[in-house]
């Protein structure tokens, strides 16, 4: 079994997927055993013939695709489960998340206590457009606010969890976006580590500030819920 499991949601990649496998082998390929789990929400350009033809260089590559769109949490979530590994990391597939900082929330990990259960990216110098870096700048002060999740940024898309603590959250569509208030839920310690943030490579952004802020709404209320509602103990055995 592989000691690490990289998972990618993809939605229509396709120019995206060969360089970001290039960069994962990089810098992974000869320092850890993984594989790379990609799955593909029913994109409806050529994103799966690109990623079955890269099978031959990358046999670490693993392809799932969606029977119905469901989205990236539900591709998240898809990817996690199908993993052989206890520590997952995640990427999005549009190239601005960096696969050489997964060594280093490798080690961030390796040097830190078992409580701390998700290594959260933060991106502190975005590449994105100034309404996007704004919006996404009073997103997270309201969501802090709110959740008092203490995370500067929960959006990144690379991060570094264990499976099995994962697995054991409440799942949502877009539970993605609060992954650490919902570590934090379960009585896990969660760090944010700087990571490298770029441009994207091909194709377009499958979001824009006013879907982001609509949904933000419902999900903030209900998560700011679960938490309210959360009950937790220790359980010894006698």
């Amino acid at each position: 079994m592989p000691d690490l499991s990289v998972v990618v949601p993809v939605f229509n990649e396709r120019g995206n997927v060969p360089p970001l496998l290039a960069e994962i082998a990089a810098a992974l390929r000869g320092h850890v055993d993984y594989e790379v789990v990609y799955v593909d929400d029913r994109s409806s350009d050529d994103t799966l013939a690109v990623l079955e033809a890269q099978r031959t260089m990358h046999p670490e590559l693993r392809v799932l695709r969606h029977v119905s769109q469901s989205g990236q949490s539900t591709a998240v979530r898809n990817g996690v489960k199908a993993a052989r590994a206890p520590w997952i990391a995640t990427l999005d597939g549009d190239g601005q998340n960096d696969p050489a900082d997964i060594p280093k929330l490798l080690a961030m990990r390796d040097a830190s206590a078992e409580t701390i259960k998700l290594f959260a990216g933060w991106r502190v110098d975005r590449k994105d457009s100034g309404s996007k870096r704004w919006a996404s700048k009073w997103a997270n002060a309201i969501r802090s606010r709110l959740l008092r999740d203490a995370t500067p940024d929960t959006g990144c898309g690379i991060k570094l969890f264990e499976r099995e603590a994962f697995l054991d959250l409440p799942y949502f569509d877009h539970m993605h976006r609060y992954l650490p208030a919902l570590m934090q839920r379960a009585g896990w310690e969660v760090r944010s580590v700087p990571v490298n943030h770029r441009a994207r490579g091909e194709g377009v952004s499958k979001y824009n500030n006013l879907n982001r802020a609509l949904v933000g709404i419902a999900d903030l209320r209900g998560v700011a819920w679960l938490i309210r509602r959360s009950r937790r103990t220790a359980v010894e055995e006698r």
